[in-house]
């Protein structure tokens, strides 16, 4: 199940909950109990290259779609 963070713009603490994606907008209320909170942004990294590696070169497919469709 994901986990979502959430601010709270009353006392400024931050918390994570897990829910489900379809419920990933609702309101959230922090563990002081304050119902003004804010979703917070995360990026999440997913995938298999390494730190470092090279990125791809524009020869030889890949592209946008695997190749092929992008000019």
């Amino acid at each position: 199940m994901p986990r979502y963070e959430f601010r709270c713009r009353t006392c400024g603490d931050t918390f994570e909950l897990s829910r489900p994606m379809a419920e990933s907008s609702d309101p959230a209320s922090c563990p002081a109990g304050h119902d003004d909170t804010v979703k917070l942004l995360s990026a999440v990294a997913v995938g298999g290259s390494a730190a470092g590696a090279p990125a791809p070169s524009g020869g030889g497919g890949g592209g946008c779609c695997g190749g092929g469709c992008c000019g």
